[in-house]
């Protein structure tokens, strides 16, 4: 079973000169340091959401919009958007934010595997996280969602400040495969009950 994670993959970001963590999908990071969270996105949608007085920031990296156990229950794990929005949401409250002061910015849900143009993953996951922010009263000041490449995107979270780069490439399967093994992944651990 893959559980809600906080994102363990630090390192020093050479080219930006700065501490850095990476998430992989299902994972999300909360800091109040001086830092850039990165990651790479397909139809997965992160959502970047900081408040600028407190300057505590932090990204999650979800999936798909919701996932429902065989209780008909909210699957309580971060590869889905439901759970991976109210927990991002729920650390930032923890470390010092305040609800009013926030602002996010959203990246992703590209419609990057050919099977997705049809079932519209990406368009899915880019819908949902726009209605949870609007749900929740947290204003959306920029993003860069759906289309048909994956993204690149670096977020320094006590600025909000962002990189994102599109990575407009004629095929890139190294996105297309790893989305698809996170998937296969994700039905071979699917659990009843669970």
């Amino acid at each position: 079973m893959i559980d809600p994670q906080f994102a363990s993959s630090f390192y020093f970001d050479q080219r930006l000169s700065i501490d850095a963590v990476k998430l992989l999908p299902g994972e999300y990071f909360v800091t109040t340091r001086e830092m850039v969270l990165s990651t790479v996105l397909g139809s997965c949608v992160s959502a970047c959401i900081y408040d600028q007085q407190s300057r505590v920031g932090g990204m999650n990296h979800f999936m798909l919009p919701s996932g429902e156990n065989s209780s008909g229950l909210p699957t309580e794990c971060a590869r889905f958007g439901g759970y991976a929005m109210g927990i991002l949401i729920r650390e930032l409250l923890k470390n010092g934010a305040r609800k009013q002061n926030m602002i996010a910015k959203v990246f992703g849900g590209g419609n990057v595997q050919p099977a997705m143009v049809t079932s519209a993953i990406g368009s899915q996951n880019a819908r949902f996280v726009k209605e949870y922010l609007a749900a929740c009263g947290i204003p959306i000041l920029a993003g860069d969602l759906e289309g048909f490449y994956p993204r690149k995107l670096h977020f320094f979270p006590k600025s909000g400040r962002v990189l994102l780069k599109k990575l407009y490439v004629s095929r890139n399967d190294t996105i297309a495969e790893r989305e698809q093994n996170y998937s296969r992944l994700l039905l071979s651990t699917a659990q009843p009950g669970i």
